[in-house]
């Protein structure tokens, strides 16, 4: 299904009002921005066909050089698709990958050889022949001559015509990471932590994850006749203003391509965020000034200048590129006082609505009350991670809450919690499957999925937990509803894509519900990753359902998952959270034992749970309060998502 879930954003650049030269001027790479990944994936699938249909056979067949990840993953399903419609044959496509994992199977799960194969070359009318990918098996004593080898016969099919590459949050390209030389070509190289973090959710342990791989250099990608240069979701944000506007350094592998002289960036809006002219676009052209985009210019300005809003002053705005805002928009003082209330009232202690109160300025009405509410948690733990002080006040207020666990997070599970479990039933006389169950474990074959038995007993784990951690803030038990969207149930780390199935689950828990408040994970990162899924999914519903009446006495709000918290341009609803409060959501997140300490994939960020959410809310109230409102302990925060605006 094609991706439907874009944030609505009020102002910014005005678009033609100045040359895209002037407008772009901070860019070092010709960059394509677009708005959703769905809409690049297509941009990018044509101009990879275009390429190809346009070479002439005399010319001999088109090289195209692709690689894996999640980058590539809607391109390839876009180019299968119009394959299939008869607007492109690679018949006459030689590919070369890459990069290969060191030492891996090419029927490992993991390997690029399958992923390239399951997500395009098996779908499309490609010969065997013409595909190259690195051996991820060659012996260790010939990986040299392999290497050489792959250069030359990419000379000998005349040097790659198209180099589709995707990139690593820190820059890395294939597997040049950081502080690979300029004029390195297709070699081995020894994985860095980075690396290593990155491509480990594919492993069931640390020991299975390869720690080498072969990968085409520096030299070898520049050597391509043209490049695109693919980045989706906002966790690229940062290396992608990197690549684009920043210098040339070996610390960024992907600045390097700065130098081609025939390269386009393809990225999303979330990607493109803090390119200049997204994150300041005043710094470059004529802006319209809308409401929201005027608290994004002064919450910027306040700091730039370390000041409160109601201590800006006229030489602020002045020196700082502002001048455009009070043309448009009044007084120094008159913006500041709007904005500063604009914000406070973003502040409430009853985020289901205050009964008996004047809603005019709240974030949500006070009618009806006690109102339904229904909180999708995409994994079984993000409700109490996310938004468990929310969660707890409107429990305690008295609104009938209901808790949707979209997914059953079987695979988040460490064997070994399994093992103590059970082991702790056993000790409690209650049914004994220990030896049955570590027979299983110790059959399990590496880069296969668990097997369904295994899963079942996790996602029994999940359920448990999700249930307890609800149960600490009054939530009934009954009103903890485990949807296991297919999409999800697949066994293995590669999930589905998003079907009328998973929608289904969702229409029918909505229809029998009808609640007054939805609460979603609203993340912009990787569009195949599950939280992106989930959303789409109840999107989705409310679509197929726009037309029932309850739908449209229906209030959506996004909260964040683990990783991130919303800009305070786009913060909607504030509900703040006492020390006591802060403490009981930890001791929620706390029953998510399978989670603690031995996570299988922490990412980069090895603090747990807990810690991780309790310093972004207490972050989010210090940026209150150095704006000039009453300092809080933590404030969780959240976006109201107009439906079908």
């Amino acid at each position: 299904m094609k991706s439907n879930y874009k944030l609505h954003k009020e102002g910014g650049l005005v678009q033609g009002a100045e040359p895209r030269d002037i407008v772009c001027r901070y860019e070092k790479v010709n960059t394509t921005l677009l708005s959703t990944e769905s809409d690049a994936a297509d941009y990018v699938s044509d101009k990879i066909i275009e390429a190809i249909n346009n070479k002439p056979a005399s010319e001999g067949k088109f090289v195209l050089g692709l690689t894996t990840g999640k980058s590539p993953v809607g391109i390839y399903r876009q180019l299968v698709a119009k394959h299939k419609e008869g607007k492109v044959s690679f018949k006459n496509v030689v590919i070369f990958a890459l990069d290969e994992l060191y030492p891996i199977s090419p029927a490992h799960l993991q390997s690029r050889y399958n992923l390239l194969h399951e997500d395009l070359l098996s779908q499309v009318d490609i010969a065997p022949e013409n595909i190259n990918i690195p051996d991820g098996l060659v012996s260790i004593d010939k990986v040299q001559q392999a290497c050489a080898a792959y250069e030359a016969k990419i000379k000998a099919c005349g040097g790659i015509d198209l180099m589709l590459l995707g990139t690593g949050v820190k820059g890395q390209i294939g597997f040049n990471q950081a502080g690979a030389f300029y004029n390195t070509k297709t070699r081995m190289v020894v994985l860095n932590n980075n690396s290593l973090s990155s491509i480990s959710e594919g492993f069931r342990s640390d020991e299975e994850v390869p720690s080498k791989a072969i990968t085409m250099g520096i030299d070898t990608i520049m050597d391509a006749k043209r490049i695109i240069l693919t980045a989706w979701g906002e966790e690229k944000s940062d290396v992608v203003s990197n690549i684009v506007e920043g210098e040339v350094s070996s610390d960024c592998p992907a600045t390097y391509l700065q130098e081609h002289d025939n390269i386009e960036m393809v990225v999303d809006e979330t990607a493109a965020q803090n390119l200049t002219r997204v994150k300041t676009p005043w710094l470059v052209g004529t802006c319209d000034w809308q409401p929201k985009f005027i608290r994004k210019a002064v919450v910027w300005l306040c700091g730039k200048v370390g000041k409160p809003i109601l201590k800006l002053t006229y030489k602020d705005y002045i020196d700082n590129s502002l001048g455009q805002l009070l043309d448009v928009a009044g007084s120094y003082d008159s913006i500041n006082i709007k904005v500063f209330n604009d914000l406070q009232h973003t502040i409430t202690g009853w985020p289901g609505g205050k009964p008996n109160a004047d809603d005019s300025t709240r974030p949500e009405r006070a009618l009806p009350f006690p109102k339904r509410v229904v909180v999708f948690s995409p994994h079984p733990d993000d409700d109490v991670i996310s938004m468990g002080g929310t969660l707890c006040r409107l429990a305690e207020q008295g609104h009938d809450v209901h808790i949707a666990y979209e997914t059953s997070g079987n695979f988040a599970v460490h064997d070994d919690v399994v093992m103590q479990i059970l082991d702790t039933a056993r000790e409690c006389g209650l049914e004994n499957r220990y030896d049955e169950v570590k027979e299983m474990i110790k059959n399990k074959k590496a880069g296969e999925p668990d097997p369904r038995a295994l899963l079942s007993l996790k996602g029994a784990i999940r359920r448990g937990e999700a249930k307890a951690a609800v149960g600490h803030f009054g939530v009934p038990m009954d009103h903890a509803h485990f949807l296991n969207l297919p999409f999800y149930e697949t066994g293995g780390l590669k999930k589905g894509e998003l079907s009328q199935a998973d929608i289904d689950i969702i229409k029918a828990l909505l229809q029998e519900i009808k609640p007054h408040q939805i609460y979603a994970a609203g993340d912009l990162a990787d569009p195949h990753g599950t939280h992106r899924v989930c959303i789409e999914a109840v999107l989705g519903a409310m679509e197929q359902l726009k037309d029932e009446d309850w739908v449209k006495d229906c209030n959506l709000w996004l909260y964040r998952g683990a990783w991130q918290e919303w800009e305070l341009d786009m913060v909607d609803m504030a509900v703040p959270l006492s020390p006591d409060e802060v403490i009981k959501k930890r001791h929620a997140i706390y029953k998510h034992l399978s989670q603690k300490d031995i996570v299988p994939f922490p990412g980069e960020d090895a603090r747990e749970f807990w810690q991780r959410a309790e310093e972004r809310n207490q972050n989010t109230a210090r940026m209150y309060d150095l704006l000039g409102m009453a300092e809080y302990q933590a404030i969780e925060v959240f976006v109201k998502l107009n439906l079908f605006k």
